[in-house]
């Protein structure tokens, strides 16, 4: 009887081995670890706001233009933005459009009479490229630019004496760097150079008027949100 119970306990500890030794190379492999990557896709609307220097101005009268060196317009702006990405592997291409309301002025008096030079608005319409490494986004941009410009003059005991405002148009190129710090969240710091080109001013008082035009550095920092397709992509 001792030795029937012992056969029976062998076979089934063979058996039960064999069942295991069967069922192992069927066993599911863990899953791998998947990362996560930035999908730059999509439209995106954001708010900024920075500070803007001049490079140079233009003045021109009677056919001629004299050009001159100086930052003492400057001054603080605010405003947004729009866009749309598409990426294409690492690479990025995009458009946008921003506007900003600005005090980039400066003001000199002399003989009791203060001309002020002001720029009260500009923008910009451009195509983008960038490159994404994870979630920074390295990128130049460049296209048309505009400002809304004003000088006026006042004078000591008759107020304002003149003032008058021009649409103009120009161009802009510079670049900057977007990150993706949460999802569908970007913020970006970002340099611009505009170059606007001339417009005739005080045309009632001087015959011929005087032509106006200047260039514009700016540095911004913004904040995007990102809509449409998923910002948190998997690879």
């Amino acid at each position: 009887m001792k030795n029937l119970f012992l056969a029976s306990v062998a076979i089934v500890a063979i058996s039960t081995a064999a069942s295991a030794a069967d069922l192992a190379p069927y066993t599911k492999a863990p899953a791998p670890i998947i990362n996560p990557g930035v999908n730059w896709s999509g439209f995106y609307i954001g708010a900024m706001g920075g500070y803007g220097w001049s490079d140079h101005v233009r003045a021109s009268i009677g056919g001629l233009t004299a050009t001159g060196s100086t930052n003492d317009i400057n001054g603080g702006f605010g405003g947004g933005t729009i866009g749309y990405n598409w990426q294409m592997s690492q690479w990025v291409f995009g458009l946008e459009a921003d506007a900003a309301g600005a005090d980039i002025s400066d003001s000199d008096t002399a003989l009791g009479v203060t001309l002020t030079e002001k720029v009260d608005a500009f923008g910009s319409a451009t195509g983008r490229i960038g490159y994404a490494v994870g979630p920074a986004l390295f990128y130049a941009k460049g296209g048309y630019a505009w400002a809304d410009n004003k000088i006026s003059a006042s004078a000591v005991g008759f107020g304002t004496v003149f003032s008058e405002s021009h649409f103009h148009s120009g161009w802009t190129v510079g670049g900057g760097l977007e990150y993706m710090f949460a999802p569908n969240w970007s913020g970006k710091v970002e340099y611009m150079y505009a170059d606007y080109s001339n417009e005739t001013y005080l045309g009632a008082f001087v015959p011929g008027g005087i032509g106006f035009g200047a260039a514009f550095h700016t540095v911004k920092a913004g904040i995007n949100y990102h809509f449409g397709g998923p910002v948190v992509a998997r690879y």
